[in-house]
């Protein structure tokens, strides 16, 4: 799954992968384990939610969501 991420001082998304959100997920909270956290953003991610942890967002790259929908 693709990921669109933001940063809360960013105007723009930037598309980002799976190896990225986990480590961006380390970075932000590195005491909590990141894969557990991933599993729970890609999964609300998948509803079409926009998922905030710390100071990034995320979100599905809508692509894709119309691709498997």
């Amino acid at each position: 799954m693709k990921f669109l991420t933001q940063f809360y001082y960013e105007k723009i998304w930037t598309q980002i992968n799976e190896k990225e959100v986990l480590r961006l997920i380390g970075d932000e909270f590195p005491e909590v384990p990141a894969q557990e956290t991933y599993n729970y953003v890609e999964q609300e991610c998948k509803k079409g939610k926009t998922i905030a942890i710390g100071e990034c967002r995320f979100k599905a790259f809508l692509q894709e969501i119309k691709a498997e929908g």
